[in-house]
C-alpha cells in the first residue's frame, strides 16, 4: 500500500464498558497501522463516582504507564493533537455500552409490519421496549396515553406507513406521542425517532419538535410493505443514544468532545466493523459477531451488504444476571456445568453477579459457574438472533453455515485456557460447516468500527498484524449415528509430507496440530452419510489453517444433546474439557 496512502496518525480509541473501560492506542509502525498497546481500568459510571471520566483517565494512566509515553498533561487533561516531543496523539474515538437499559416505547401501525421493524431498530442498540402501540390495540385512547406516560420511556420509536401512502392513522399517532410527552416534566421527556413515511416529515416536526427531548426524522424503515432498511435510521437511533447517554452521565460530554462526535454505542460500531469485514472480505456464507459483556450480549451477523445487529441487555452478566432465569430455566444452566451442586448455590451466585458485576472468579469452581452461565447466555442470545438470519427461521435447531465467527468478551479471552474459550463457543454457538474461530481479546472489533471514520485502511492493516487469536479451522460434523459409532475418517497431511490420521467418533472432539502461520490437506472420508461441511456421504479434500488449537473436529452433532443422567452428563463434559486442554 503506498505510504501517502497512511496518514502517520496516532489514535487513540477508548471503550467505556459498565465493568471496565479501556484505552487503546493505534500508531502506524513501518508504514501499517498496528495495535500498539491497550490500557484498561475499572469503570466508573456507576456509585461511588458517576463519572465515567475519572474511569476514562485511569484506563488511559494505564496505557501511559504500558507505553512510557505521555497522553495526559498536568491537568490530568489529554493532550491532543500529538506534540513535538511526542507527547499525546493526533486523534481520539470511542465507544460506549455503559448506562442504564434504554427504556423504549415502540409505535407503528401494523404490527407485523412496521412496529416488527421498530422492534428490530430497537433491538439494535441497548434497548428494552417496556410498551408497543399499533393500530391493533384495543384499548381506549387515554389508557394508551396513559400507559406511555407510565412507562417513564427514555426514547420512543415511531413507524408507519409506506412512502406516498396513507398518512390520516400516522397523524392520529404522531399527535397522541406529542400529547404524552407534553404530560412528562421537561427534563424527563423522551427523545423520539421518526422513521415512517416521509411525506410527513414537516409534520412530525410541527407535532413533536418542541414537545420531545430531542428529535430525529429518518429515512423510512419500511418505505414498500416488502423491503425492510434499517440502515440510515439505525445511524440516527445510535446518535440519539450517544446524546441520551450525554443526559444521564456525568463525563459522555466531556469525551464527546475529545472525539469531535467520533463516539459510537459499541454494539453499533461492532455492527459497523461486520458490514465492512463481510464486504473487504467478499463473505459468500456470512460473518458472525459474538460480544458478551457486563451490559448485554450483542450478536452482528454480516450477509454482503445486509446486516443483522441484534443487542440483548437481558442477556448480559451484569446487574441484570438477577433476571436472568425470566428468560431460561435453572436447568438450561446446570446442563453446562461439571459440578455437582445444589440449585440454590446457582441462585445465590447469579445474585451475587449482579450485585458485583466486577468480581471476578477466585476458584476454578467461580471459573465453572461463570463459563456455564456465560455459555447460556451466549446461547440464547445467538438463537434469538438467528431468526432473523436469511433462511434462520426455517431452521432454528440448527445454525446456517458460516465463512467466519469472531467471539470477544472478558469471559471468553481471560478464562483459564484458550481451549475453554473454544469449548464454551462450539457449546453456545454450535456452528456447522468448515470454518475459522477468531478471538478478540482486546474487544477490538468495536473500537476498529469507530477509528474507521477516521481511517479506512486502520481496521484491515490491524486484523491482518495478528491482532486476533486464530483458534484455528472447526469441522462441525452432522450424523445420525450412536454415541461411540466411527463416522469420519480423517488424514491430515502437513507441508513437510507427514501425515496424521484419525477416526472420529460420534459424541466426541478431535485435534490435529497444526500451528499458526501454517497450512494443510485434510481429506475427509464420512461414514453412515455424516456431513462434514461437504454434504451428507460426500468425501473431499480441502485446504485447513493452523491456530492455536489447530485443526478441532467436533463430531457432537447438531443441536448437542446431553444424556439424561446427570452423572453421565457431567463425565462427558469433563471429557470434553480434557481433550481441548481444559
Amino acid at each position: 500500500m503506498p505510504a501517502s496512502l497512511v496518514q502517520n496518525e496516532s489514535i487513540l480509541a477508548i471503550e467505556v464498558g459498565t465493568a471496565v473501560t479501556r484505552a487503546v492506542l493505534f500508531d502506524v509502525v513501518e508504514g501499517q497501522y498496528r495495535l500498539v498497546a491497550s490500557g484498561r481500568a475499572p469503570s466508573t459510571a456507576e456509585a461511588p463516582f458517576k463519572d465515567i471520566g475519572i474511569g476514562v483517565r485511569e484506563a488511559i494512566a494505564n496505557l501511559q504507564t504500558i507505553t512510557g509515553g505521555t497522553l495526559l498533561g498536568p491537568d490530568n487533561n489529554l493532550i491532543a493533537p500529538s506534540q513535538p516531543d511526542g507527547s499525546g496523539v493526533d486523534s481520539v474515538v470511542a465507544t460506549i455500552s455503559a448506562g442504564p437499559v434504554v427504556r423504549t416505547v415502540i409505535v407503528g401501525l401494523l404490527s407485523d409490519v412496521s412496529v416488527q421493524s421498530a422492534r428490530h431498530l430497537a433491538e439494535s442498540t441497548y434497548a428494552r421496549v417496556v410498551e408497543a402501540l399499533d393500530l391493533s390495540d384495543h384499548r381506549k385512547p387515554d389508557q394508551q396515553l396513559d400507559a406511555v406516560v407510565r412507562s417513564r420511556p427514555d426514547l420512543v420509536i415511531l413507524t408507519g406507513g409506506t412512502d406516498g401512502g396513507a398518512s390520516r392513522s400516522m397523524l392520529r399517532t404522531l399527535e397522541a406521542i406529542g400529547l404524552a410527552c407534553y404530560l412528562m416534566p421537561p427534563e424527563k421527556r423522551p427523545m423520539v425517532l421518526y422513521a415512517g413515511n416521509e411525506e410527513l416529515g414537516g409534520d412530525v416536526q410541527e407535532l413533536l419538535g418542541s414537545q420531545a427531548g430531542m428529535l430525529k426524522i429518518s429515512h423510512n424503515v419500511r418505505p414498500s410493505l416488502e423491503v425492510e432498511n434499517l440502515g440510515p435510521a439505525s445511524n440516527d437511533l445510535a446518535s440519539l443514544v450517544v446524546n441520551l447517554r450525554q443526559r444521564q452521565l456525568k463525563g459522555v460530554e466531556e469525551l464527546n468532545m475529545w472525539t469531535g462526535g467520533n463516539i459510537m454505542p459499541t454494539t453499533y460500531a461492532q455492527g459497523r466493523m461486520i458490514r465492512f469485514l463481510s464486504r473487504q472480505y467478499e463473505s459468500v456464507r456470512g460473518l458472525l459477531s459474538v460480544n458478551i459483556g457486563a451490559s448485554a450480549t450483542s450478536v452482528a451477523a454480516g450477509f454482503g451488504d445486509e446486516v443483522v445487529l441484534r443487542t440483548y441487555p437481558q442477556f448480559g452478566l451484569g446487574e441484570n444476571l438477577s433476571g436472568l432465569l425470566q428468560h431460561t430455566e435453572l436447568e438450561g444452566i446446570m446442563r453446562w456445568l461439571t459440578l455437582d451442586i445444589a440449585p440454590n448455590t446457582l441462585r445465590e451466585y447469579l445474585i451475587q453477579k449482579s450485585l458485583y458485576p466486577g468480581t471476578l472468579p477466585a476458584t476454578t469452581d467461580d471459573y465453572a459457574i461463570a463459563q456455564a452461565i456465560a455459555r447460556q447466555v451466549m446461547y440464547l442470545a445467538v438463537r434469538a438472533a438467528q431468526k432473523d438470519f436469511p433462511g434462520g427461521a426455517a431452521s432454528k435447531d440448527v445454525m446456517p453455515p458460516l465463512d467466519l465467527i469472531i467471539a470477544g468478551g472478558g469471559v471468553i479471552s481471560e478464562g483459564q485456557s484458550l481451549g475453554q474459550g473454544l469449548l464454551m463457543l462450539l457449546d453456545a454457538i454450535q456452528p456447522v460447516g468448515i470454518l475459522p474461530i477468531l478471538i478478540d481479546q482486546n474487544n477490538l472489533l468495536p473500537l476498529l468500527g469507530v477509528a474507521a471514520v477516521r481511517n479506512n485502511y486502520l481496521p484491515v492493516q490491524v486484523i491482518d498484524s495478528g491482532a486476533f487469536i486464530g483458534l484455528g479451522t472447526i469441522i462441525s460434523v452432522i450424523a445420525s449415528a450412536n454415541y461411540g459409532e466411527q463416522v469420519l475418517r480423517v488424514k491430515m497431511t502437513y507441508s513437510d509430507g507427514t501425515d496424521a490420521r484419525v477416526d472420529v467418533k460420534f459424541g466426541g472432539l478431535e485435534i490435529l496440530p497444526l500451528p499458526s502461520g501454517q497450512s494443510a490437506r485434510l481429506s475427509m472420508q464420512p461414514l453412515q452419510r455424516a456431513d462434514a461441511g461437504l454434504g451428507p456421504g460426500r468425501s473431499g479434500t480441502i485446504t485447513v489453517t493452523g491456530g492455536a488449537m489447530g485443526v478441532v473436529i467436533d463430531a457432537r452433532g447438531r443441536p448437542l444433546k446431553f444424556p439424561p443422567d446427570s452423572v453421565r452428563r457431567r463425565d462427558l463434559i469433563k471429557k470434553w474439557y480434557y481433550t481441548v486442554g481444559g
